[in-house]
């Protein structure tokens, strides 16, 4: 008998629940990686904010620290909006936002810092949730597993 959290109804066709959290799921990842994207596409285009910003934060190698961010922030966002390999970038996208928060907006009496720091936890919240259920049957993970 099919439920609203199966994955097929009677006779193997995908109910209506399913395909609506399908839909869901693919919308929640575009939504997550959307930040990732913009924001590593902005260390591209000016660079020298953020090797000035990681400067500031009294980081060594700031210009690797740069690449690398940019490295995670627009291969982890693509990755997780086509979802590919979903379960391991929305864990290593999840591992950034943390070390970022921590790093970077840890000034909690500054109510900036305090939004961008929880910000950034909301964000590893919902990647662990992408971890636990990973990319749904409209991603390239659910292609490649066909």
């Amino acid at each position: 008998m099919a439920t609203s959290i199966s994955a097929t109804a009677e006779g193997g066709a995908v109910s209506r629940a399913s395909r609506s959290q399908d839909r869901i799921a693919l919308v929640g990842r575009v939504l997550i990686a959307a930040i990732f994207v913009m924001s590593g596409l902005g260390k591209v285009a000016a660079p020298a904010a953020t090797l000035a910003y990681i400067k500031a934060a009294g980081l060594p190698l700031a210009p690797v620290g740069l690449a690398l961010a940019a490295l995670i922030e627009l291969g982890g966002g693509f990755g997780l909006a086509l979802g590919y390999r979903t379960r391991v970038v929305a864990t290593v996208l999840a591992g950034f936002a943390i070390v970022t928060a921590l790093v970077f907006h840890s000034a909690l009496s500054d109510q900036n810092q305090l939004i961008h720091f929880f910000k950034n936890v909301a964000i590893a919240g919902g990647l662990l949730q992408v971890v636990a259920l990973g990319g749904g049957r409209l991603s390239l993970d659910a292609r490649r597993s066909r």
